[in-house]
């Protein structure tokens, strides 16, 4: 088990919490909370060592193109990428359908 810690500049604010996924083989669960301040952060607890440089990579990507501002917590269990970039995308969707 690793944990690993992240954090983005970012300049778009969430007002709203968010939940998506489970904790599960091959899955992972997002948190998503409000803050007040001009970057995100991210505690990942994952069940697959070694594989900083992966998330980071995927999280660039992200915050790259969506620069949302809250405290991310994802709790892994062994997800692939493309199973992190579809969590992350349905973060979005979620804030998109309450606005």
């Amino acid at each position: 088990m690793e944990k690993l810690y992240f954090k983005f500049t970012t300049t778009q604010p969430v007002t709203k919490f968010v939940h998506v996924g489970v904790v599960a083989s091959g899955d992972l669960e997002i948190i998503l909370r409000p803050n007040n301040h001009s970057y995100s952060t991210l505690n990942i607890i994952t069940g697959s060592d070694g594989f900083k440089s992966t998330w980071s990579n995927v999280l660039s990507r992200f915050f790259d193109r969506y620069p949302l501002q809250g405290d991310f917590e994802i709790n892994d269990f062994g997800a692939t990428p493309g199973v992190v970039n579809l969590r992350l995308s349905q973060v979005m969707e979620v804030l998109k359908n309450e606005q």
